[in-house]
């Protein structure tokens, strides 16, 4: 596809975005009549929801298990119910997206219940807490016939897109090479003993299908993401934007069928469980034609500084020049000799990402940030948690049944563990 083309395509939702209709799946909407939507999680997806309302969107429910956070997203959004459990909005046929921004581990079984209401989904990334659930996102999508987006905003952000169709279209040559790295300061999150959970804070509804510990201040409000249970790391929660950038460039459809790497806590004395230093390269298949491609992350979230003039960034590197990109910045397209040709500068957009999604529920085609893009995007990230966490230097991966080869203790971090017998747990897990 040509450039311009495929910015056309990409900055398409922006035009039609002032009043959202509907004319797919679902029979709760008529064409030309305003989309519904439950937020769940009312952290991130106050922000996203913000901008729903902004073009046009009904905001039917909020939810959260937080009394605090639900009351104020109401009123934010001037949204009709406030609930501490999503299952209302499950049953509510005038509901046709639920945003999903609650933490990882909610991410897979809220999905693939809204699937199973006939509800278009909007997850937020990573869209996975596990490979399995992600391959389980797919199927439930695709059998219900529903757009499913992910949260990886670039996908939508002309400026990024440009960028990234520099290198697809080969403005540095043969790209062999990309890098995505993550490398800012995250703050220590303590030791902490179990205690009693705030007041307004239905802890067992948070926690819903995951396992159940006891309740733990530094295992709660943002701090999730530390934690096996509920999170997939930094890697999972910064670091998969650069790797979907970097998958996006490289044009990858498949998995990569080798991870190597290291993995580990360098630096904070703490009670997070993932790592706080992250190297790893992924190998991808050889193609039939085109040279290999690997892709290399690296994490520091100890970091006062950054690389290459970026915090969170990515590098493409080709035989004819290389480019660097950054979700806040824009990129920068270098020559063989490092002559900087050209240079555009813009950041990620959340409104243009919220209207390809509503886009693509009016023509019934795949949004930006399909599902099963997102899939792919997030195993990377789960292959790198999964390296480390099994303490293993390289691991094989089989792209087709998506299961580590040879190694039965780390193929057991493939899927995860839930609560015995919660309603949420998803069936063939």
């Amino acid at each position: 596809m040509k450039r311009r083309t495929f910015l056309k395509q990409v900055g398409a939702g922006v035009a039609g975005a002032a009043a959202i209709s509907y004319t797919a799946s679902s029979a709760a909407a008529g064409a030309n009549e305003r989309i519904s939507v439950g937020i769940m999680g009312c952290q991130r997806g106050l922000l996203v929801g913000e901008q729903f309302a902004a073009q046009g969107a009904r905001i039917a429910y909020v939810c959260d298990p937080d009394e605090g956070r639900a009351r104020r997203a109401r009123e934010k959004l001037s949204a009709e119910k406030v609930v501490d459990d999503f299952r209302p909005i499950l049953d509510d046929a005038s509901v046709d997206v639920l945003v999903v921004a609650a933490p990882d581990h909610w991410h897979g079984p809220a999905a693939i219940l809204a699937c199973a209401a006939g509800k278009h989904v909007y997850v937020e990334k990573p869209c996975s807490h596990n490979i399995r659930e992600g391959r389980l996102m797919i199927d439930a999508a695709r059998r219900a016939n529903v757009v499913m987006q992910v949260g990886s905003q670039s996908r939508s952000t002309p400026v990024l897109a440009d960028g990234v169709q520099q290198v697809r279209e080969g403005a540095i040559g043969d790209v062999l090479v990309a890098k995505a790295w993550n490398s800012q300061r995250r703050v220590n999150i303590g030791h902490e003993s179990p205690s009693d959970p705030p007041p307004g804070f239905a802890y067992d509804l948070w926690v819903g299908p995951a396992p159940k510990p006891p309740f733990q201040k530094n295992r709660h409000h943002y701090t999730w993401h530390w934690w096996y249970d509920f999170g997939t790391g930094d890697v999972g929660n910064d670091g998969i934007h650069e790797l979907d950038i970097a998958c996006w460039g490289l044009g990858v459809d498949t998995h990569p069928a080798r991870v190597s790497g290291y993995g580990s806590k360098m630096h904070f004395d703490d009670d997070q469980q993932f790592p706080d230093t992250q190297y790893a390269t992924f190998e991808y298949p050889q193609r039939a034609s085109g040279p290999p491609r690997l892709l290399i992350y690296e994490q520091r979230i100890w970091s006062p500084y950054v690389q290459e003039g970026y915090e969170n960034g990515n590098a493409f590197y080709g035989t004819e020049g290389y480019l660097l990109l950054s979700k806040h910045f824009g990129w920068r397209l270098f020559g063989p000799k490092n002559e900087l040709i050209r240079e555009e500068k813009g950041t990620y957009s959340v409104p243009d990402h919220v209207a390809d999604f509503t886009n693509a529920i009016r023509s019934g085609k795949r949004p930006s940030a399909d599902i099963e893009i997102g899939h792919r995007s997030a195993t990377v990230a789960h292959l790198a948690n999964i390296l480390a966490r099994a303490g293993r230097g390289t691991l094989e991966f089989d792209s087709d049944r998506e299961q580590i080869v040879g190694d039965d203790q780390a193929n057991a971090f493939v899927k995860r563990s839930y609560r015995e017998d919660h309603w949420a747990v998803p069936a063939d897990v």
